[in-house]
């Protein structure tokens, strides 16, 4: 189970990254970052949650929503006790990055226990494996604005490693190529940074956004990063 000794503060900001024990690729197929997608928004609620039955709850929803033509039909079903607002994720095929601030005494650590845990469960049953899944967790503490642009950038540049492996060492060698990947990578935040509906119910976008501007503002800081790492 991942967990972190260090103490958090409500309302502060921190960098998470939890990475599979060896490096086992925790994500194989579509389903599986769906679940994970799923799990990052279900299991933040400082109430009891099962995955199961969340589903059977949603289908419910779902239906009522569509004869209702609700145009923002998950957060009319939003009734969690959130422990943390999400700024921004990334999932990768072995870990995960996650930009949190914590709203509740303990937020963060009983989150990350929520999210590793019933992941775990959901792999391990899946691969029929057994034992630990997930290292315990890292985490930065996000002391200024600034710090808050860099971490957001270095979040969502980092699927980039996956056309361009050992860019952060070696630099990026086609950063057109990169952005145009990055926007495109469904398993991120970024693309609702961006005005597309990927994902919208899971991030806290208001914060970045007042820093930086309008969607088209993030879209040239992520190009700005990129070309920065240029070899």
């Amino acid at each position: 189970m991942p967990r972190q000794k260090a103490k958090f503060t409500n309302n502060e900001i921190y960098h998470i990254s939890l990475r599979a024990v060896g490096d086992t690729q925790i994500f194989i197929d579509e389903n599986d970052y769906f679940r994970g997608i799923f799990s990052i928004y279900e299991f933040n609620n400082s109430n009891f949650v099962t995955i199961q039955n969340r589903r059977r709850a949603r289908l419910v929803e779902k239906k009522i929503e569509k004869k209702d033509r609700c145009p923002t039909p998950i957060q009319l079903a939003d009734k969690r006790d959130k422990m943390v607002d999400i700024f921004a994720f990334a999932f990768m095929p072995n870990h995960i990055h996650l930009l949190l601030r914590q709203l509740k005494d303990n937020g963060i650590t009983e989150f990350m226990r929520k999210v590793g845990g019933g992941y775990a469960n959901f792999f391990n049953k899946k691969k029929n494996r057994k034992g630990h899944l997930f290292n315990q967790f890292h985490a930065v503490h996000v002391q200024d604005d600034e710090q808050f642009i860099t971490n957001f950038l270095y979040i969502h540049s980092n699927p980039a490693s996956l056309i361009e492996p050992g860019w952060k060492e070696n630099g990026i060698k086609n950063p057109k190529k990169v952005a145009e990947f990055l926007k495109n990578y469904k398993w991120s935040s970024y693309r609702d940074y961006l005005g597309f509906k990927n994902f919208p119910s899971i991030t806290n976008r208001a914060l970045f956004l007042d820093l930086i501007g309008k969607e088209k503002n993030c879209r040239e800081a992520i190009k700005n990063w990129i070309i920065s790492k240029k070899r």
